[in-house]
């Protein structure tokens, strides 16, 4: 991210992330396809641990609670896990490259079926388990965008939360009735 903010996205290479990191660019490609990867390096691990909590959700759970509560629990492991300046500073660079926001949408279209599959795995039908998927993603990516405005309340859990509140009054259902 460093050597993003000194040199700019464009202007980084794959071997000076690799110098700065200390490694060859071989081990460098070990790791990552290319320099876009390094700003999603995390992608797999929030798959898996959404659709872990998915399954591992209350055997009466609403799937969208489900999936709102996997998203929640999501949101407070990487707001621990990340600086929240490297988050803004790599928001920043996905809002002015386009190629960066291609690949976020990749990753989150992944995400998506990643948890739908999940949802199915819990026996909820088709077409239930897409629109919840897509229902909650874009709760967890309203959240996200929120909590990277600097947006009240200040954790990106609690923006979580509040964005399902608001699609639950949108359609017109408490939080537990879809």
């Amino acid at each position: 991210m460093e050597l993003f903010e000194e040199r700019g996205y464009n202007g980084t290479t794959v071997e000076e992330i690799a110098a700065r990191a200390g490694l060859t660019e071989r081990t460098f490609f070990r790791y990552f396809s290319d320099k876009r990867e390094v700003l999603f390096s995390g992608s797999r691990q929030l798959e898996e641990a959404v659709t872990a909590a998915i399954a591992g959700a209350p055997a009466g759970a609403a799937p969208i609670d489900a999936v709102v509560d996997a998203f929640e629990a999501a949101a407070e492991r990487l707001e621990a896990l990340r600086d929240y300046a490297w988050v803004r500073a790599r928001w920043g660079l996905l809002v002015e490259h386009a190629e960066l926001r291609e690949r976020e949408l990749i990753k989150l279209a992944a995400l998506a079926a990643a948890v739908a599959g999940a949802l199915r795995e819990r026996g909820v039908p088709e077409p239930t388990a897409s629109l919840v998927a897509e229902a909650g993603l874009a709760i967890f990516k309203v959240g996200f965008e929120r909590w990277v405005a600097g947006a009240e309340p200040r954790s990106f859990a609690a923006q979580v939360r509040a964005a399902h509140g608001a699609l639950a009054a949108i359609v017109g259902a408490g939080p537990s009735a879809a």
